[in-house]
C-alpha cells in the first residue's frame, strides 16, 4: 500500500474524474497522467456563458452554468465543470481540470491540476502541477512552486524518516479537502497537507502536514517611539 494514499486527503465522490486515482499509488502519481486522460476522454463543448470576450482555446469543455469573464484566457486542454466562475484575468494554461462549482480569480495561473468541486483560488495565485481538494481554499498570492531550483528530482520531506523520491522534476503540492492556505504563503515543491489544515498568512512550507493542523508564523517585531 502506497504511503500517501489518496483517501487520506481527497474525497474521490467530490470529483468526476475519480478514475484517473489509483488505490495502489501514491497520491502525485496522478499527475503525470493528467494530459493523457484528456487526450482519451475530452470532448470540446461550450455550455456555460461567456462575457465580453475571453480566449476560450478548441480543446476546451465547460459546463452548464459555468461563467467565463472578459480578459480569462483558457489555452487547453482543459475541462471544466458546472456553475464555476472563471474570473477576469485567469489564465488555464494546458492539462487542466476543474470540478463544479470551483472558483478561479483574477491573475491567477493553472497548469497541469486538479481542482475538485468547490475549490476556491479567487486571486494572484499560482498552481502548478498540484491537486486541490474539495473546498480547498487558497488566499490571494499564494504561490505553489513547483520546481526545484537546481532542477533535480522531487522528493518528499517526512519527519523522523528518509525523503521519498517521487520520479518528478514538477511537482507542486497536494492541498487535502477543506484546508485553508493564506494570503502571501509559498509551498514549496512536493508539499502535501492533511485535510482541514490551515496554514496562517506569510508562511513558507516544505514537507508533510497532518490533517487539522494549524500553522502560524510569529515574526519579530521591535517598536520605537517615533522621535519628534
Amino acid at each position: 500500500m502506497p504511503r500517501f494514499h489518496v483517501a487520506a486527503y481527497l474525497d474521490l465522490t467530490k470529483t468526476a474524474h475519480a478514475s484517473l486515482f489509483k488505490e495502489e499509488e501514491e497520491i502525485w502519481e496522478v499527475l503525470p497522467k493528467i494530459k493523457g486522460y484528456l487526450d482519451a476522454n475530452l470532448k470540446p463543448g461550450l455550455h456555460g456563458r461567456s462575457v465580453g470576450t475571453p480566449y476560450i482555446g478548441e480543446r476546451v469543455f465547460i459546463g452548464e452554468g459555468t461563467v467565463v469573464e472578459h480578459g480569462a484566457v483558457i489555452k487547453g486542454p482543459a475541462w471544466i465543470g458546472k456553475n464555476c466562475e472563471i474570473r477576469a484575468g485567469a489564465y488555464i494554461r494546458e492539462n487542466v481540470i476543474v470540478g463544479d462549482g470551483a472558483v478561479l480569480g483574477n491573475s491567477c495561473e493553472f497548469k497541469n491540476s486538479i481542482l475538485f468541486d468547490g475549490a476556491q483560488v479567487p486571486h494572484y495565485t499560482y498552481v502548478g502541477d498540484s491537486i486541490l481538494g474539495y473546498k480547498a481554499h487558497l488566499g490571494a498570492g499564494v504561490t505553489l512552486s513547483n520546481f526545484k531550483l537546481a532542477g533535480d528530482e522531487i522528493t518528499i520531506r517526512v519527519p523522523g524518516h528518509e525523503s521519498i523520491k517521487t520520479g518528478l522534476r514538477k511537482f507542486g503540492a497536494i492541498v487535502g479537502d477543506g484546508a485553508e492556505v493564506g494570503s502571501k504563503t509559498v509551498l514549496n515543491p512536493g508539499s502535501i497537507l492533511g485535510k482541514g489544515v490551515v496554514i496562517y498568512p506569510g508562511v513558507v512550507w516544505s514537507g508533510v502536514l497532518a490533517g487539522n493542523m494549524i500553522v502560524k508564523h510569529r515574526p519579530q517585531y521591535e517598536l520605537r517611539l517615533k522621535r519628534k
